[in-house]
């Protein structure tokens, strides 16, 4: 049987071909993200583009994900009960109280998650996802951590399924606390490296019957108490994809799909940067048949008189200007496609751009990530709420959910662009009736109270008592009512008792008819 380092060099000669693309595109927006060289030296240093389109460009479309997939003041799921057990296992008149309790249970959840470090660690695995298509994230108990393309290899099945992870990570002998890793022989072979006091610790995880399993390996050698076990839906190691091929192992990145045209812009920065470098050297010639002296003319200061002839002085110019602007031109034109690739708001500039067009073009621009937050849901989301739920579950900060009663539903990424949509098309279509039909053909027709629970479940604001039910409003009705019929009443009297034939003196039976009228039953004749 192969160990952890034969098995992670068997499997890196496929990853050898994603993670060349992978340093190509790190290196032409984000050069730290991924190093060719990493571990070799404490400080390592790196070329820096000669642009900085393709590093904005990452950073808005990671921060455009992040908020679509964990939105900071919203839940991204939502417990819902299970509607074929409701009315059979669970009373009606409980799913009230239900929901209340799984709200409950969303805010401790997401508490946890605003307290870790979950969303640093999630950002720095999108910008990973974005320049190299892969990414590694292991959830252990301590915190989140993420894994670059260059440490880590998969392998899956025809279906796509991860069937086995290694990773391989340099960590200090030291830290380790095995002694006798430091008396052992400096063979390169075993991951040990000569004149230092690091060794290379591998991960084997691999897919069983049961479940995940997964230990740790130094120099050959199974590290004490590094096995692990987990579910199989419920995972800590998430390898996620940006976008998928069929039959490859690895993902492939938004950088990767628009790699030529950041060569092209590289290039031609580099050389309008170099260029006007040049153009903006001033040299000054002097003819060599000329009286005046160079030494003169460089020791001359403003305004200074010396003797000589302008003629024989001249000054060095590139002449270039129409050449570069050219490339200027073509680098708007490559700036403009990059911003678009990676939904970069870029509104038109004029005095009579509005708010309006600047919002339609944002929301162009977010519908544009549906494709995105497709496969990012299922790869990320799911596992990643799963694990979450499996781990405060056991302990012991949320009650145990019953899974086949409850199932949690992603309300973020792809499923909040639709609901969004249909936000938009509902508002849209309340406006353009009531401004063609009217306010009181509209009260006519249309349902208020429907068109308020779906604007609420477009937005996914739950609206249990927040708004009025019938019943309260047929309540409140009937209560007005009868208050508008006891002040009827009153004012009645009021004015009977100011008629002439209410007084006691002329009328003997006043005092009863008053009274009658107060009590509103009518008096005997």
């Amino acid at each position: 049987m192969k160990n952890a380092r034969q098995r992670y060099n068997e499997l890196s000669s496929h990853r050898e071909q994603f993670l060349n693309v992978a340093y190509e595109c790190s290196e032409l927006t984000i050069p730290t993200l991924l190093m060719r060289n990493e571990g070799d030296a404490l400080y390592q240093s790196f070329a820096t583009p000669w642009q900085s389109v393709g590093a904005k460009g990452v950073t808005t479309l990671s921060s455009k994900l992040m908020l679509g997939l964990l939105p900071p003041s919203t839940s991204f799921f939502k417990l819902q009960l299970d509607d074929s057990k409701l009315g059979v296992e669970i009373p009606a008149e409980a799913k009230s109280e239900l929901d209340l309790s799984f709200a409950k249970i969303e805010r401790m959840i997401m508490e946890s998650i605003a307290a870790s470090t979950d969303r640093v660690q999630i950002f720095a695995a999108l910008k990973h996802l974005v320049v190299s298509g892969n990414a590694l994230v292991y959830m252990a108990k301590e915190g989140m951590k993420v894994y670059p393309l260059n440490r880590y290899v998969v392998e899956r099945d025809g279906n796509g399924n991860v069937v086995e992870i290694v990773t391989k990570e340099r960590v200090s002998k030291k830290l380790l606390g095995l002694p006798e890793l430091d008396d052992g022989p400096n063979d390169d072979s075993k991951g040990d490296y000569k004149g230092t006091k690091d060794v290379d610790v591998y991960t084997c995880v691999k897919l069983v019957d049961n479940g995940w399993r997964w230990h740790q390996e130094a120099n050959d050698t199974i590290l004490p108490d590094s096995v692990g076990k987990a579910p199989k839906e419920k995972t800590p190691w998430l390898p996620l994809r940006f976008v998928t091929v069929d039959g490859e192992d690895y993902g492939r990145s938004r950088v990767e799909e628009f790699l030529g045209d950041l060569k092209s812009l590289e290039a031609l920065m580099q050389a309008i940067v170099e260029g006007s470098a040049a153009a903006a050297k001033v040299v000054f010639t002097v003819s060599p048949s000329s009286t005046t002296k160079p030494a003169s003319l460089a020791n001359a200061g403003n305004g200074a008189i010396i003797q000589g002839r302008p003629d024989d002085i001249g000054v060095v110019q590139v002449g270039k200007t129409a050449d570069f602007q050219t490339a200027y031109q073509m680098i708007n034109m490559l700036e403009k496609r990059l911003a678009e690739a990676f939904l970069v708001l870029m509104p038109r500039q004029s005095e009579r751009t509005t708010a309006e067009e600047v919002r339609m073009t944002q929301m162009e621009l977010e519908r544009q990530l549906g494709g995105l937050f497709s496969l990012l849901t299922s790869e990320f989301l799911i596992p990643y709420l799963n694990r979450k739920m499996h781990t405060l579950t056991r302990s012991k900060k949320i009650p145990s959910i019953p899974q086949n009663l409850v199932k949690p539903t992603i309300v973020a990424g792809i499923n909040a662009l639709g609901r969004g949509q249909d936000r938009e098309a509902l508002v849209q279509f309340i406006t353009t009736v009531a401004q063609t039909m009217g306010p009181q053909v509209m009260a006519q027709y249309m349902n208020a109270d429907e068109a308020i629970k779906r604007l609420a479940a477009s937005q996914g604001i739950d609206i249990l008592n927040l708004v009025k039910s019938m019943d309260e409003r047929n309540q409140e009705q009937q209560q007005a009512m009868q208050a508008q019929q006891m002040q009827s009443l009153t004012d009645q009297a009021g004015q009977l008792a100011r008629a002439p034939v209410m007084d006691p003196s002329k009328n003997p039976d006043a005092t009863d008819a008053m009274a009658a009228a107060m009590s509103g039953v009518t008096p005997p004749q």
